[in-house]
């Protein structure tokens, strides 16, 4: 009998739209988490899959010695596919002439993901039999020769290589790059028991192969191998793909909490609505259990309702962002069970989290309300829902990101808005003593009617305020993030290195340069050192650690050292002063914090068998990602003068400056600028970086194009709950705009004063949205993305404008028919 009548009555006021706005409230829920975890999550793989081109595969086992064939059966067992590359440096002579190259022997099926890059074209095919490819610079140190001998075989030169798909980004790795096939390797002698080789194991497949296989194999690696994939710092585009990532994140748990706020405005006001009903009930002997039967039943079908109609709105809004996305994006597609998992989870629990403290409320509505309507029953404590919502929201946070930073990041924001709200709230309430409906003025009438619904007031201004944080928040770092890339990436990135400049030619390579028209950075020193001592205390390796070695463990290699007189251009001074005097020297942030240096250490190198003690002054933040010189330790000129140096620099090459070379009759080549470069420095050795700088910027196109979709599901979603909140207080200004028009209130009068009413409204959620937002973004840029912090100034005049503007607009369109109808209508309507 009772889910008979609890059917009736969800029919009937569905039918006159009574449950419209919870089932919106849902319908948004869940749409806008499947929807942007769909879209975020197809997003998020078409740039990690394009970015793995820059290491021709999904992972990388970077091993000095040859693995357990147990750990590729396994591999194979999974489903992945794999290539194993061998690496190594030797000699290659033609006639009297010899150069040292690094070689690089591949199987069949290299590259795993993208294509070898050759001046003729893109090509997925390798040499053949006793054919060697070959960078250009080795042709022009040899003399173009046809043939080359490589250890005890002859190979031919056939074809040159423009790049290769994982050909990293180290321009201190001077020598050539040739490659070769696997087969070949054996006739040429040179791999012998104790060579110096690396073996590098690529494999690529499906997400969940790639996990399964990286948690089974990842800890059996020594410390002599390593785990690469294109999040792990070796390719140049890690940082954008790891902020991007976060961004698509961030951008859902924001959504998130917007859904949220929606679902708790819409519960609270279908509540409010049906205080009288539970109390005639109660009047006519329905028992307790009996009225949560209804009032549950109706929760239910409303959340299955809204959850299904989620569910077909995300489907369609991915469908229709996917046909507006470029092929290469479109044609990834990640599975469908967490966006589907992941709406349904939210519905169920947001609607009854963000539903109970109503809910308890309504139920415990007494019958002797049907007399007195200010009866309200059992007043909860505001911390049980405020727990209640916290939890559901942190929950559905973490669930969603996996990431506690980020998920405690909204929180913390939401309970900052939350403040505000009831300071404002209270503040409100206790201007709104013995405030009456005045009619003299449309300022004085709307200021009445903002303290005299101050708790209604406040609701509304969840919904404004966290839309506008939302938006403030989403827009501001999008604008920084495409920023940070353009500066790291400009439209004049370097595509050329230059090393091995020997100090001579120094003065001429500049006059050349500039006789050419290159834009070229400066000139750094290089010099190779080995650091041995912080404070005295001696640095050991991993594996003398390891062997039970008594020191502090450093950097077991040579790094490369320079100096400078004032700070480079892509660097970012954290903390001190940069170099002032001869002894002192500048640290990099990541070195600094892996090594535990601080300001004022004294730091002990070992250079040509000379030892050199500076101390610490300045430590340093630096923009890898820009493709110029960078630098762990930067000298000052005096402290590095006793020693032998080279020099490197990058350049940026136009087209048309090599065209405009070769129109002069000097060469008809395409890379005319390069030849006389290497023909009038031939000691010099040129790395084309060019091939890597415009697959790179392919990269931020995309993640650019990702964030500005995203925003724009952000700006609707935030739509939608303006439009939801505006509905909230629509009863309530009914009866009033009705007792109003009674005593003689004009309609002009009315309209101004409602007009009025929601820009202060929207204004004054403006001034909140800014508050909470600098607060979010401090956090955000802080702890997850690394940038710059800065207030926004800006936004303290425009937030506050832009709300009031589209508040009032929102609000004006939605009573534009209570305020058209006369007096008797509007009296009928609240019968």
């Amino acid at each position: 009998m009772a889910l008979t009548l609890a059917w009736r009555l969800f029919r009937r006021e569905l039918q006159q739209g009574q449950l419209l706005l919870i089932i919106l409230a849902i319908t948004l829920a869940v749409l806008s988490v499947s929807g942007l975890a769909r879209v975020s999550e197809r997003l998020q793989v078409a740039i990690t899959g394009q970015a793995s081109q820059f290491i021709a595969a999904d992972r990388i086992i970077d091993s000095p010695v040859k693995m357990d064939t147990a750990i590729l059966a396994k591999a194979e067992a999974l489903g992945l596919k794999h290539v194993t590359n061998l690496q190594f440096n030797s000699m290659v002579y033609s006639g009297d002439k010899f150069q040292l190259v690094t070689v690089r022997a591949v199987e069949a099926g290299y590259p795993l993901k993208g294509a070898i890059e050759l001046r003729s074209g893109t090509t997925k095919a390798l040499p053949q039999a006793d054919e060697i490819w070959f960078e250009s610079r080795l042709a022009g140190l040899l003399g173009h020769p046809q043939t080359i001998e490589l250890g005890n075989s002859e190979f031919s030169l056939t074809h040159e290589i423009r790049r290769l798909p994982d050909a990293g980004f180290n321009p201190f790795a001077s020598s050539p790059v040739v490659l070769m096939r696997m087969e070949d390797v054996a006739k040429t002698g040179i791999i012998q028991p104790g060579s110096r080789v690396t073996y590098l194991y690529q494999f690529a497949g499906d997400d969940a192969a790639l996990k399964a296989f990286e948690q089974s194999v990842k800890p059996q690696l020594t410390q002599s191998q390593r785990w690469v994939d294109v999040q792990a710092g070796d390719s140049p585009i890690a940082s954008a793909v790891k902020r991007a990532e976060r961004f698509l994140l961030l951008a859902s748990l924001m959504g998130i909490a917007l859904a949220c706020a929606a679902i708790g405005i819409a519960a609270q006001r279908y509540c409010q609505r049906h205080y009288d009903v539970v109390a005639m009930l109660k009047t006519f002997g329905a028992s307790a259990k009996q009225i949560r039967l209804l009032f549950g039943t109706h929760l239910l079908l409303v959340t299955l309702l809204g959850i299904g109609l989620g569910l077909i709105g995300g489907a369609l809004l991915d469908l229709g962002i996917s046909g507006l996305l470029p092929p290469e994006i479109a044609a990834y597609s990640p599975p469908l069970t967490r966006p589907l998992l992941l709406g349904i989870g939210t519905g169920l629990l947001s609607a009854f989290m963000f539903s109970a403290y109503p809910l308890l409320r309504l139920l415990a509505i007494p019958p002797l309300r049907v007399l007195q309507r200010q009866l309200e029953g059992l007043q909860l404590g505001a911390w049980l829902h405020l727990l209640l919502c916290l939890s559901a929201m942190a929950l559905m946070g973490y669930l969603y990101s996996q990431s506690w930073v980020l998920t405690l990041t909204v929180v913390a924001a939401v309970l900052l808005l939350g403040v505000l709200l009831t300071v404002l709230g209270f503040a409100m309430i206790r201007l709104g003593h013995s405030v009456g409906m005045k009619t003299t003025h449309p300022m004085q009438l709307a200021l009445a009617g903002l303290r005299r619904r101050a708790r209604q007031n406040a609701l509304q201004l969840v919904g404004f305020s966290a839309a506008l944080v939302l938006l403030l928040t989403i827009l501001a770092l999008r604008q920084d993030l495409l920023n940070e890339w353009q500066k790291q990436l400009p439209d004049n990135a370097p595509n050329y290195f230059l090393v091995n400049i020997a100090p001579e030619d120094t003065e001429p390579l500049q006059a050349f340069m500039q006789a050419q028209g290159i834009i070229a950075t400066d000139i750094y020193p290089v010099i190779r050192g080995r650091l041995t001592h912080i404070n005295d205390e001696l640095l050991i390796s991993n594996e003398e650690a390891q062997a039970g070695g008594q020191g502090r463990v450093g950097i077991s290699r040579e790094l490369n050292l320079t100096w400078r007189h004032q700070l480079p251009s892509n660097n970012e001074l954290l903390e001190g002063q940069f170099n002032q005097a001869a002894d002192e020297v500048s640290v990099e942030s990541g070195v600094a914090e892996r090594l535990g240096i601080t300001i004022g250490d004294t730091l002990t190198y070992m250079i040509d068998n000379q030892a050199l003690n500076v101390k610490v002054t300045s430590i340093r933040r630096v923009h890898w990602e820009t493709l110029q010189p960078n630098f762990f330790m930067i000298f000052t000129q005096e402290a590095l003068a006793p020693f032998a140096y080279t020099s490197m620099a990058s350049f940026y090459l136009q087209d048309s400056a090599a065209q405009e070379l070769a129109n002069q009759g000097e060469s008809v080549a395409s890379n005319a600028v390069i030849l006389a470069l290497i023909q009038q420095f031939p000691t010099v050795s040129i790395i084309d970086v060019g091939a890597m700088v415009e697959q790179l910027r392919q990269i931020i196109e995309q993640v650019s194009l990702s964030l500005t979709l995203v925003l724009i599901l952000v700006l609707l979603a935030s739509a939608l709950v303006l439009i939801a909140q505006t509905e909230a207080g629509m009863a309530t200004r009914q009866r009033e705009l009705a007792v109003l028009r009674t005593f003689g209130a004009s309609g002009g009068l009315l309209r101004t004063a409602t007009g009025l009413e929601f820009a202060l409204l929207g204004a004054i959620a403006g001034v909140l949205a800014v508050i909470v937002a600098e607060f979010a973004l401090y956090l955000l840029k802080t702890q997850v993305f690394e940038l710059n912090v800065y207030m926004h100034w800006p936004w303290w005049g425009i937030a506050p404008m832009s709300g009031a503007l589209i508040v009032a607009l929102l609000g004006y369109w939605r009573c534009r028919q209570l305020l058209n109808q006369s007096c008797a209508d509007l009296l009928k309507l609240n019968v």
